[in-house]
């Protein structure tokens, strides 16, 4: 495994996001919708990190999630995605504990760094298909799912790279 200083920093995987964003010849011809569920694929997997092209239709969303052990980044490329950020206390750790939640519109053209301690929601809460690019620095090897109850943050599932997506 990487040390973390071998890691990309935050600043650079806003920066790989955001040009391949503004480079629509790397995804438009990719890119795919589907009525049913989010697509996703892979663009690009390297030692240090990997690259994710997302869809959105209107009315898609991310159930709140966080990365595991992977800080990241994402790039709107087209439309506009509302970001739900859950805010937890510092030195908390992330179950069971009370929250708060904030929320940003990230429009094309613009991205959003974070750190392997996020948890958020995205959402198309537009009438609008919506692409984005997502950066992630080690690649995914665990995602979280939780669920807010009465503003406490609970885990719900944990999946892993190869059985779950």
């Amino acid at each position: 495994m990487l040390s973390t200083s071998a890691l990309p920093a935050r600043a650079d995987l806003t920066s790989l996001a955001l040009r391949i964003a503004h480079d629509p010849a790397r995804w438009m011809p990719i890119v795919r919708f589907d009525e049913q569920q989010r697509w996703y694929t892979r663009l690009v997997v390297a030692d240090d990190h990997e690259v994710w092209l997302l869809s959105w239709l209107p009315g898609q969303r991310t159930e709140i999630h966080d990365h595991g052990d992977s800080a990241g980044a994402f790039a709107v490329a087209q439309g506009v995605l509302m970001e739900t950020t859950v805010c937890t206390p510092a030195d908390s750790g992330l179950d069971e504990v009370e929250v708060g939640l904030s929320r940003k519109r990230i429009r094309a053209g613009t991205a959003r760094g974070f750190g392997a301690d996020h948890v958020h929601e995205v959402t198309n809460d537009t009438d609008s298909p919506a692409v984005s690019i997502h950066v992630y620095a080690p690649a995914l090897t665990t995602m979280n799912r939780y669920r807010i109850d009465d503003g406490v943050l609970r885990l719900r599932a944990s999946e892993r790279a190869g059985a779950n997506w």
